[in-house]
């Protein structure tokens, strides 16, 4: 019985991972979409999304069926209710990768009103945290979780100044102010996207330590 156990968790390990490079692949086609202005990019991210809502679907009934099949004591039932919230946020970042892409297709004949330097670095570092917070649920890495918590912070910060940029370009000139809030609404969702990553590495660590925001299981 344990070692079926033990070849689910694996399969369910294999599920998400999947899942992850999905998402980083919507968040790389959403980013290349918006650097090179690339409509067909962009819609490679909103085709991405729609498998991502497939593989939650499939990893949501996996993760059912090893609770009723298997009856898990309460370390392994962790593992599996963390997953199973983790792959919520997951959809939802196939979801804002998708409204970044969006966005691009609308404004792809536009010719930018500023530099985007700080976008990339925002998709860059929302890629890491999905990856390492993926990974240190694989790898049972709580010091992998936590740093990819701390890592949101930095996204934050991208966040406000690229908010600072684009009102400095408003005041110098009104007509941007249309494309000014779509560039914003694109980088809102990065550091959407990056709340759910810190919210992915919070689920690995309570299936590591049972404490989750005022939650504390044994």
């Amino acid at each position: 019985m344990r070692n079926r156990f033990d070849d689910q968790l694996d399969q369910l390990n294999s599920h998400l991972l999947k899942m992850g490079a999905l998402i980083e692949s919507s968040i790389r086609s959403a980013t290349l979409a918006l650097v090179k202005q690339d409509v067909s990019a962009a819609k490679q991210a909103i085709v991405a999304d729609q498998e991502v809502d497939q593989m939650e679907r499939e990893i949501e009934s996996l993760c059912i069926k090893m609770i009723l099949q298997q009856q898990p004591v309460a370390k392994d039932l962790r593992f599996i209710s963390a997953a199973n919230k983790m792959i919520t946020d997951m959809e939802r970042i196939g979801d804002q990768a998708a409204d970044i892409a969006d966005i691009i297709i609308y404004i792809a004949d536009q010719p930018f009103i500023k530099e985007i330097d700080h976008l990339p670095r925002m998709s860059q570092k929302v890629i890491e945290m999905v990856r390492g917070s993926l990974d240190a649920y694989v790898n049972k890495d709580l010091a992998l979780a936590r740093s990819v918590i701390k890592m949101d912070d930095e996204i934050d910060e991208l966040f406000t100044v690229v908010k600072r940029e684009l009102i400095d370009r408003i005041h110098m000139d009104a007509n941007a102010g249309p494309q000014a809030m779509d560039i914003l609404l694109i980088a809102k969702y990065y550091e959407r996207i990056g709340d759910h990553a810190e919210n992915i590495a919070e689920w690995v660590e309570f299936a590591l330590t049972g404490k989750h925001k005022g939650v504390f299981l044994t």
